[in-house]
């Protein structure tokens, strides 16, 4: 990573690995400080908030959870819609009241934003110091220091990629809760037409199988007793002749944990001894993410997704077959280029066949760089229509989602207590299929297992009571 990261001076750039060190880590520290991150995006950026927040406390930062309280304001980014970005643009407009109070406050954009545009953020949003890649956390507490002593200039651009940077080595500071990311493979080698994250993460990278089951039992240790497996398509695991298969049923067995989940798989990677995993580790969450896009086999193909309708459908089978009772969840795109409206009513009747525990449903976002702005522009579908299939979709799968929860209603379920609810006396969990539940009950209860009945349910939510 040393060579991949040049930095700004008075006179000239110069490597991360050269700067005159800032902090003395885990001594004495002659510079420390207090950082505010805020995260936007999936769980990959919750990961990489949690590692960068690691990074900072090797430096002595402490962070904190109001900005007008930090020394250093880390806002860490998506790329994968333009919605995603408008957000963080406005948002940058709104931190700089920070820094009209305080100028030495120090102001970065990282993640998968900084990486497609960190040079126009530079020179077009002001008071951005410092703009950071996915693959240039490794050194930001130098580079933070270096930029807070006036060591290196402000305006600083780490977007190189680094197609060996795993974070091997580092710790990360974990959220409150019960829940524990554990990353095990970034980058993504499946190049579908309308996605950013190849070009902003770089090809797949996947961490040793010891490097992941000792993050595991670490997260043990400290409390945790659920664990998510992250990955940009984390079943296409391979390290050390280990598969994905053989990774699940190695973290299942980890002494003390209770739950596993993962996320998110590609549906061309779902093996039949993946399926046998799940169904035969306890620990296991008989939940899977199959992410469809579309259900018609024109659409699949121009969007490179490797698999038709008849074979999504198969993998859907295979996984109920295997897996008794297992929650489906899906992401659909509509309004892709080209797409007509026979090739829509296909995805209304995939979910109408599926019938998913519980969908993502976007319409097409156009990411430059990528594949599918290259197609005729004649393609294109008009913005009303995508937002008419849009609503249609929602409305489907709401329709289907109520049914299919509705069929719960009575049963009791294995709940974990992650948090309070918005309303004054409730909780928030969640079942083994991934269901929300919310519930009467004190705070102290979060972080643990409790049996809850479910009483009623809104469709995408239900409403419980102690059993």
């Amino acid at each position: 990573m040393t060579e991949l990261v040049a930095l700004k001076r008075n006179g000239g750039r110069q490597r991360a690995a050269d700067l005159p060190t800032a902090t003395s880590h885990g001594t004495g520290r002659a510079v420390a400080g207090t950082v505010y991150i805020e995260t936007y995006g999936c769980q990959m950026n919750i990961g990489d908030t949690e590692l960068m927040a690691g990074v900072l406390a090797e430096g002595g930062y402490v962070q904190v959870d109001d900005p007008d309280l930090a020394d250093v304001i880390l806002v860490n980014t998506c790329a994968i819609r333009e919605h995603a970005e408008q957000r963080v643009l406005g948002r940058l407009g709104q931190l700089q009241r920070y820094r009209n109070r305080r100028p030495e406050l120090v102001l970065g954009v990282t993640g998968c934003m900084a990486q497609r545009i960190g040079d126009r953020l530079l020179g077009e949003v002001r008071g951005v110091d410092l703009v950071a890649g996915p693959d240039a956390y490794r050194h930001l507490g130098e580079i933070v220091d270096g930029i807070r002593l006036g060591a290196v200039e402000k305006g600083q651009a780490l977007l190189e990629l680094d197609s060996t940077e795993d974070y091997s080595g580092l710790s990360s500071v974990r959220g409150k809760g019960a829940s524990a990311w554990v990353t095990v493979q970034r980058g993504c080698n499946h190049r579908c037409t309308f996605c950013i994250v190849p070009y902003v993460r770089g090809p797949e990278k996947n961490r040793t199988p010891s490097e992941v089951i000792a993050e595991v039992e670490e997260a043990v240790q400290g409390g945790y007793s659920e664990v998510t497996l992250l990955g940009q398509t984390v079943n296409s695991y391979a390290s050390e002749n280990w598969d994905f298969a053989d990774l699940l049923r190695a973290v299942a067995r980890v002494a003390g944990l209770r739950r596993v989940r993962f996320t998110s798989p590609h549906p061309n990677d779902v093996s039949e001894r993946l399926l046998e995993v799940m169904a035969e580790e306890a620990a296991v969450c008989p939940q899977l993410h199959l992410p469809a896009q579309s259900g018609a086999d024109r659409v699949l193909k121009r969007m490179v997704r490797r698999y038709t309708r008849r074979e999504f459908l198969a993998t859907v089978e295979l996984a109920r077959r295997i897996v008794p009772g297992i929650a489906l969840s899906t992401d659909i795109i509509v309004g892709f280029p080209g797409e007509t409206e026979p090739d829509f009513e296909a995805t209304l009747s995939l979910l109408e066949d599926v019938r998913f525990d519980d969908a993502y449903l976007y319409k097409f976002s156009p990411r430059d760089g990528t594949p599918a702005t290259r197609l005729p522009p004649g393609d294109d579908v008009p913005p009303d229509v995508a937002q008419s299939r849009l609503e249609r979709t929602i409305q489907l799968h709401r329709g289907i989602q109520l049914e299919v929860n509705r069929a719960e209603v009575s049963a009791v379920r294995e709940v974990l207590i992650e948090r309070e609810a918005r309303s004054p006396g409730d909780l928030l969990g969640r079942t083994e299929t991934n269901k929300v539940v919310a519930f009467r009950g004190p705070a102290a209860w979060i972080g643990s297992y409790l049996q809850v009945r479910l009483t009623a349910t809104s469709g995408a939510t239900f409403a419980g009571e102690v059993a």
